[in-house]
Parts: structure tokens; C-alpha cells; sequence
């Protein structure tokens, strides 16, 4: 696209976008949502503008977006949904899916890693905003892993197994009876969580003191917790 013509299509604002034509090039248009001009004019007057601002540059950066409403606030899709703009009751958000993997030379997107739930942290002015340049570098890094279908490494989860803590009590009455002493020492940690666990959990004393004696009657016979829903 020649430079002059570039010039005139950024300072578009997303009405114009919609209708603006060129017979010699091929540009997608944005597809707006009403919902999202909804979103806006609900929003309270000091994020209007923001959100304005950054809808109009998402739309500059990828005009084949398309706009939407997920969980309640507007979401920009291209292959994929990739950016989301919110606004709060003091501060605004714009936030990337994939902001860990996005192209970040300056370090902006990681300064706020923690501050909000946005990428570029809370934004009550326009003034807090990196340049328009900066903000369109991130929304075309993001159409880029989108267009590669990159996609978030996944977490591993990290399960951290409690130590089984058997109360003295317990080991003192299963002593009461050498088989179920012995039997109890040789189940596994899983069998030997499920009845402690089933024990101590017990609201009332005599609740207790009744699982207390059933537990003593099963592990004398080998069974475990859940016996009964065992397969033979």
C-alpha cells in the first residue's frame, strides 16, 4: 500500500474503516459488534476514550478481526481469539491470550505481569498507554502466533501429597486388636488415608467412636475403606 495511502487509512476511525474502499487494493474490513459500542458507552467516562483508543488500534493492526462478547466483556478474534479490552470502575484493562509468548524487545508486557489482570496493568488515562507503534507491535506479534498456530505450553501441574498424620489415639485402640494392627501396617498409604481421614473427620464424638469400631472391625478382616464398592 503506498505511504500516503497508509497515512489516510490510520486516521480512520472504525465507522470509516467499515466503509472505506480502494480499488486497487485488498484490505479486510473490521467487523464491528454492537455489543461492544454498548460495552463502551456504559463505561464509565474516564475509560471511554481508552477503550475507544485501543479497539480503533486493534482494528488498524488486524482489520480482519472480528469482534465479540466473552464473559461479559469485548473480545477481538483472528484465527482465534487474541486480545480483550475491559473496563472497571477505576481503571481499564487490555489483555493478550498468549502475552507470555508475544514479542515484549522493552520488557513492557513483563513489567506488568503481576500488576493487573491486563497486559499493559492498570490503565486509567490514555497517558498510561505504551505508543500507538508499541501497542500495534504486540497485536501483529499476537496475529503472528495465531496465524502460526502457536499455542500456550501447558502447565504442569504441581500436586503436593500432605503427610499422613495417623493421631495416636487411633494407633492406640488398633493396638486393642493384634490383627487389625498388623493388617493396618501392611495397607497401602492410600487405604490407610481413606479410614483416618473417614475417622478424624467425624463431626461428633460419638460419630468417632463409632467409625472408630467399624474401622477396627474391617481392617481385622483385611478390608479396605471401600470394600464394598470394590470388584471381587
Amino acid at each position: 500500500m503506498p505511504d500516503p495511502v497508509c497515512k489516510a487509512y490510520n486516521n480512520l476511525t472504525i465507522k470509516q474503516l467499515v466503509i472505506f474502499k480502494l480499488p486497487n487494493f485488498q484490505i479486510p474490513m473490521p467487523k464491528p459488534d454492537n455489543r461492544v459500542d454498548a460495552y463502551i458507552a456504559k463505561s464509565a467516562p474516564f475509560a471511554q476514550p481508552i477503550l475507544k483508543h485501543l479497539r480503533l488500534l486493534v482494528h488498524k493492526a488486524c482489520p480482519g478481526c472480528e469482534e465479540t462478547i466473552k464473559w461479559g466483556i469485548p473480545s477481538f478474534d483472528y484465527k482465534g481469539p487474541f486480545c480483550s479490552i475491559a473496563a472497571f470502575k477505576a481503571h481499564c484493562i487490555f489483555g493478550f491470550w498468549k502475552t507470555a509468548l508475544i514479542e515484549d524487545p522493552k520488557g513492557i508486557l513483563s513489567a506488568n505481569k503481576d500488576k493487573a489482570m491486563g497486559s499493559l496493568g492498570r490503565i486509567t488515562d490514555i497517558k498510561d498507554l505504551p505508543s500507538d507503534k508499541i501497542i500495534i507491535g504486540f497485536i501483529k506479534s499476537a496475529i503472528k502466533l495465531n496465524d502460526e498456530g502457536v499455542k500456550l505450553p501447558t502447565r504442569e501441574r504441581k500436586t503436593v501429597k500432605k503427610e499422613l498424620v495417623v493421631p495416636d489415639w487411633f494407633i492406640k485402640t488398633l493396638k486393642k486388636d493384634k490383627k487389625a494392627y498388623a493388617n493396618f501396617q501392611e495397607f497401602s498409604p492410600s487405604h490407610k488415608r481413606e479410614y483416618v481421614e473417614w475417622v478424624t473427620e467425624a463431626k461428633t464424638e460419638e460419630t468417632r467412636n463409632k467409625r472408630m469400631a467399624t474401622t477396627v472391625e474391617w481392617v481385622a478382616e483385611g478390608k479396605a475403606r471401600n470394600w464394598k464398592y470394590m470388584r471381587k
